[in-house]
């Protein structure tokens, strides 16, 4: 083999197996990888899925603050994780027993949290997470923001991990992308009429507080399609639409899918 060949195939193996990101690497951001078909990514220790074309996705959660270890075969790549300021938002005027349910609701709370988590857990074959997300409802205004520390009648609470786009009762909501329809409720305690698509290697979206649904568990569905329309079920101040993004158990910001950040 001369030395010119030689170069020429290293550098065309080096290229192969280069490892390229999508995303920026921030605390609640969602990260797409690119890599040669047939490779095998660690991130953090944990193998994760690749599509045939080399696709992969993974995210950051909201307060890490440890660097994140991406391994590709005997290559390592260690990226710093930049922090980033939440809101506080306050919400009065709730009702008593949305702030703090009463004992008999737990169990109704407890069974509905784990069909949230067995829909977000799927790790299917989908690829449709590499493809670009479109906002859900038209001509909404932005009233909540990812990360934002709520205080529901003067006391403190879970972050928002959402984004809420307010609208008039009644206004369609646009399937954000090609999926399959994981979780079909009309009437969660917290969420309301929510839904829940699965986009492929343990990234899904959540719909909220919804007025209407349109479709069933189980629905193929295409971006742009009206799945259901904007309400103010469950526990909710007003018609709006409550979007979630996660990739497994991690709550990731929607907005980076969005690029409305």
């Amino acid at each position: 083999m001369s030395k010119f060949f030689f170069i020429i195939f290293f550098l065309f193996f080096t290229q192969l197996n280069a490892v390229e990101f999508k995303g920026k690497f921030i605390q609640g951001h969602f990260i797409i990888g690119k890599t040669s078909p047939g490779a095998e990514i660690i991130i953090d220790k944990k193998k994760v899925k690749v599509s045939k074309d080399g696709y992969f996705a993974f995210g950051i959660e909201k307060d890490r603050k440890l660097n994140i270890i991406i391994t590709e075969g005997d290559k390592t790549v260690i990226k710093k994780i930049q922090k980033r300021k939440y809101n506080i938002q306050k919400i009065e005027g709730l009702p008593k027993k949305k702030v703090t349910p009463p004992e008999e609701f737990y169990a109704r709370i407890k069974r509905e949290n784990k069909l949230i988590g067995k829909a977000r857990e799927v790790n299917s074959d989908l690829s449709f997470f590499k493809e670009k997300f479109i906002i859900p409802v038209d001509d909404a205004i932005i009233t909540g923001v990812y990360g934002s520390q709520r205080i529901l009648n003067g006391i403190p609470k879970w972050p928002h991990y959402g984004l809420d786009f307010a609208q008039k009762k009644g206004t369609p909501v646009k399937a954000m992308n090609d999926g399959v329809v994981t979780l079909s409720e009309k009437d969660l305690f917290y969420t309301g009429a929510t839904l829940i698509f699965d986009h492929g290697h343990g990234v899904s979206t959540l719909y909220m507080h919804m007025d209407k649904i349109f479709v069933l568990k189980g629905d193929h569905v295409k971006k742009g399609d009206i799945v259901g329309t904007v309400g103010t079920s469950g526990r909710s101040t007003g018609p709006h639409l409550d979007i979630r993004l996660n990739w497994f158990g991690t709550r990731l910001d929607p907005a980076t899918i969005l690029n409305i950040q």
